[in-house]
């Protein structure tokens, strides 16, 4: 075969004029793209610094790529040299084309192209700088608050036993010493209160109320403020042939966070599980029909299920329509026995139903709280419906999620590691008087997110861990310091465990159950992990009541006359 040498070369300089021109603007599309990425494949949230790595021979590297990069010049000089052989054959006509194509069209297109590629280049430069800028603000923010966590008990000096003492017993043992008191007169009332309620409810409609059980501060003894309000749970029953069937988020094999320490409970009737019908587990055929499920029936069940508290379609217990129906039944049994009494009673909170108040014709007022609850099994714990004024019963998502409640549980290891404390040990003292400091502290500054029970939760935990002769009455200093310190290093961890879930060290003389005890520990402090507003206002509360400690305890102890101390805001179950 044989090759004309002016026909190739002239072939190849048309066909090189026709890509020029196919390709100009894509080529220019091409760099625009190029730039692009490049800055998208360099920005750090595809590659966080945590990733990149550092080459150790740096320098062989960079040999070796002055070495390539002289070859790739040394080719690019030879093809061009060929290139340059091969246009000087082509014809004058299709030479003068291409270089007026050349100043027509090129400069202008490299000039735009360019230009466009620098403006997007800038302007995502402009992007990742102020990433970095805000990132870097909001890493040295949760620093600087952390590290002065870590520093803010250092600069606290903490008053003496003896002017701690007389703090106690000027403001705060006055406040024990009425507990006795108003609990006797709020326990008959109660009583009287429930047994009509009793009467005034439907046997065979309306759920079965049980004796009241006191708890909280009232019953443990360490009440800081006024006014003495006595918290009673009250459980209940469904009425016949019903039961509970009650579902944990320990019994799930699976639970998202924020149903930790929740609950469901399930209506059944007694006799449901015994009943042995096949219907829904095989197929009856369209010509027959089960006469205990049909639709028909099914409906009346559901209806049935409704006037039994449930939540709509459903057969778990809303506790929603539990407090509605409570705070009804609360309000005819106050009608069948007002006659009896010289006082009126009133609802006290619009969001708890069972929060009441006694107001007497001289003025004085008694505020107590009836909280409906489930037992769970055989137990000491109860599925709660409502935690007034209580951060733990935030992040329920629906009213069939109950919070499960271990007051009874806390009262009786309080009572129960008392047995092996010295006499007149300092354990209430010490909770006491963090509870009253962040009491006033929470008035001067607001509402916290940190509340009287996880000040409990922390006594509870050192009670555990402390030797019990480091609790006594001389000790009241030191314990209180290692309160601070143990509430200090939670808040820097956002984490603070629940004492009973998760704790395997605990008596069996208490009889918690076991599951309890064996599930993945409660963290009470979740919520500032997702909630960094509430967090910052948490700490600095707890930088303020710091500060004051001292000036606060000085001042009242000095001029608080008879241990009179102005109510504070009310404190949870």
């Amino acid at each position: 075969m044989v090759r004309c040498p002016y026909l190739h070369s002239k072939t190849g300089a048309t066909l090189k004029c026709l890509l020029r021109k196919v390709f100009a603007m894509p080529a220019g599309i091409f760099r625009v793209c190029l730039v692009v990425i490049t800055a998208i494949v360099n920005h750090p949230l595809l590659f966080p610094k945590e990733n990149v790595t550092v080459l150790e021979n740096t320098q062989e590297v960079i040999q070796k790529m002055k070495e390539r990069e002289e070859n790739l010049r040394l080719e690019q000089l030879k093809l061009e040299q060929e290139i340059a052989m091969q246009e000087t054959l082509t014809e004058p006509s299709v030479k003068a084309a291409e270089t007026e194509e050349q100043y027509n069209h090129n400069p202008l297109s490299w000039n735009f192209w360019t230009a466009l590629s620098m403006v997007v280049f800038l302007l995502i430069e402009f992007w990742r700088q102020d990433y970095k800028e805000g990132t870097w603000q909001n890493y040295a923010n949760e620093e600087d608050e952390i590290s002065v966590l870590g520093k803010a008990l250092k600069g606290v000096v903490l008053p003496d036993n003896a002017t701690l003492a007389n703090f106690y017993e000027k403001c705060l043992q006055i406040v024990t010493s009425d507990i006795a008191r108003n609990r006797e007169l709020v326990e008959g009332f109660a009583d009287d209160l429930l047994e009509a309620l009793r009467s005034v409810c439907n046997r065979d409609a309306d759920m079965e109320v049980e004796e009241s059980i006191g708890v909280g501060s009232m019953y443990e003894n360490w009440r800081a403020h006024k006014p003495l309000a006595c918290d009673f749970i009250v459980p209940f029953t469904p009425p016949e042939p019903y039961c509970f069937q009650l579902e944990s988020w320990c019994s799930k094999e699976t639970v998202s966070p924020n149903k930790q320490g929740y609950g469901m409970i399930k209506i059944l009737r007694a006799d449901e599980n015994s009943t042995g019908c096949i219907c829904d587990k095989t197929k009856l055929g369209e010509d027959l029909l089960c006469l205990l499920h049909s639709k028909m029936n099914q409906a009346r069940q559901n209806q049935h299920m409704e006037d039994l508290l449930c939540y709509k379609d459903t057969r778990y217990l809303d506790s929603d329509q539990v407090m509605t129906w409570f705070q009804l039944a609360l309000t005819k049994a106050w009608n069948k026995i007002s006659h009896k009494y010289e006082f009126n009673l009133t609802f006290n909170l619009l969001d708890a139903p069972g929060a009441l108040k006694i107001k007497f014709r001289s003025g004085k007022t008694i505020t107590f709280n009836l909280t409906p609850v489930v037992q769970y099994a055989d137990s000491d714990v109860y599925f709660i419906s409502h935690f007034p004024c209580n951060s733990l019963a935030e992040g329920s998502s629906s009213s069939i999620h109950w919070l499960l409640t271990f007051a009874v549980y806390e009262k009786r290891y309080i009572q129960f590691i008392c047995k092996t404390l010295p006499a007149n040990s300092c354990h209430l003292s010490c909770l006491q008087i963090l509870s009253f400091l962040h009491g006033k502290q929470c008035s001067l500054t607001g509402a916290s997110s940190l509340t009287n029970y996880h000040l409990k939760t922390v006594m509870l935990h050192l009670l555990q861990t402390l030797p019990c002769a480091d609790w006594a009455s001389t000790q009241l200093q030191a314990r209180l310091q290692d309160m601070l310190r143990f509430l200090e290093k939670s808040l820097q961890e956002k984490r603070l465990y629940h004492f009973f879930v998760g704790n395997r060290h605990l008596p069996e003389e208490l009889g918690i159950p076991i599951e309890f005890q064996k599930a993945e520990p409660l963290n009470l402090f979740r919520r500032f992990v997702l909630q960094r507003d509430t967090y910052r206002k948490t700490m600095d509360t707890f930088h303020e009541m710091l500060k004051n400690t001292a000036a606060l305890i000085n001042e009242y102890a000095m001029h608080v006359p008879n241990g009179r101390v102005t109510s504070l805001h009310k404190e949870p179950l």
